[in-house]
């Protein structure tokens, strides 16, 4: 059996980012329960498959320091995905994880220079945002996924940042 193209990888992969981006934002501002964790269980799974298909994507390439980020966004999301059914509170043990993760992922994506300027902006404003929420949870601040400022005001500045890999992914002349 034939395995799927590049391209076509790279639409799969920019589908999972589009997912992941629109249904996290919309999990983090709907107030049913059942409903957020719904939403974030599709976020969390459409990242994972689109952070693991650009890890791929990116080793084939020899570009060993972003595919070795994408790698850690699978780990950091995996974490955060975990303790999603658990409930809001219940679950902030395993989102310091994750985010402290997506963080160093995000600077490890961002430090070769594979993506825009404004992209690797983007992306290290929501690592160093989602970085001092994580180290603030670890001190005992009591900040949930959903609390503003922090964590919320990192949410669209990662989506920003999906933004940015999925134009990458998709324009014409890649």
């Amino acid at each position: 059996m034939r395995s799927a193209t590049p391209a076509m990888l790279d639409i799969v992969a920019a589908i999972g980012l589009a997912i992941g981006g629109a249904f996290g934002i919309a999990g983090t501002f709907v107030g049913s329960d059942a409903i957020r964790e719904t939403l974030w269980l599709i976020d969390g799974t459409a990242i994972v498959v689109a952070a693991a298909l650009l890890t791929m994507k990116y080793i084939r390439q020899g570009d060993d320091c972003v595919a070795a980020g994408f790698l850690t966004f699978v780990a950091g999301e995996s974490l955060v995905l975990s303790g999603n059914a658990a409930g809001l509170h219940a679950s902030v043990p395993s989102y310091a994880g994750g985010i402290a993760l997506w963080s160093v992922a995000l600077i490890m994506i961002s430090a070769a220079k594979t993506f825009g300027l404004w992209m690797r902006i983007t992306a290290a404003v929501a690592a160093v945002l989602f970085v001092v929420s994580a180290v603030q949870i670890v001190w005992g601040v009591p900040l949930l996924p959903t609390s503003a400022p922090l964590p919320a005001l990192g949410y669209p500045f990662l989506v920003l940042t999906f933004a940015g890999w999925i134009w990458t992914l998709l324009k014409p002349d890649r």
